[in-house]
């Protein structure tokens, strides 16, 4: 029987974080498919398409990952994909506290989904998509936080025209 697990998230930007969690992931399931959140309600910097994008890119090499966007409950993503785990990368106490909250509330929906909780390595362990946006908009050096296919992205301006003001 396959393993197939959830990876979901806005990734607004992938960064070396996502990527070592999902390398994490690929040592546990058979395949993973990273769900990237349209997400409205938090405003991303890019545009669902442009995160695509960088995803794929930045995950080209992986055999086993699938890369979709998504717009609605979670649970319903799994459903529709046969799926039951849920792959979360925690960073911090404060990371916990929230994705234990989001993991209570899929499985109040869905009693089948179980959520795996993955720790980034140290080197990778304060990068978070925030962080990457805030050094984007101040015109800093972001290359060491994300993978090097999103920085040609993003230098190439690819998604220029996604940037919010």
């Amino acid at each position: 029987m396959r393993r197939i697990a959830i990876y979901p998230g806005t990734f607004d930007p992938i960064t070396n974080g996502h990527l070592d969690i999902i390398k994490r992931a690929l040592g546990i399931f058979d395949t993973l498919i990273v769900a990237i959140a349209v997400s409205e309600f938090k405003n991303p910097m890019f545009n669902t398409q442009c995160r695509v994008e960088m995803a794929k890119s930045a995950t080209e090499y992986f055999k086993r990952v699938i890369i979709v966007p998504f717009d609605g409950l979670l649970v319903d993503l799994c459903e529709e994909n046969g799926v039951r785990t849920l792959v979360r990368g925690l960073r911090a106490v404060s990371d916990f506290e929230y994705e234990l909250q989001m993991g209570y509330a899929n499985a109040s929906l869905n009693k089948e989904i179980e959520t795996v909780y993955l720790m980034p390595s140290l080197e990778n362990a304060f990068i978070s998509s925030t962080v990457v946006r805030e050094v984007i908009r101040h015109k800093g050096n972001f290359s060491h936080l994300v993978p090097p296919s999103t920085v040609k992205i993003l230098k190439e301006q690819l998604c220029t025209s996604s940037l919010k003001a």
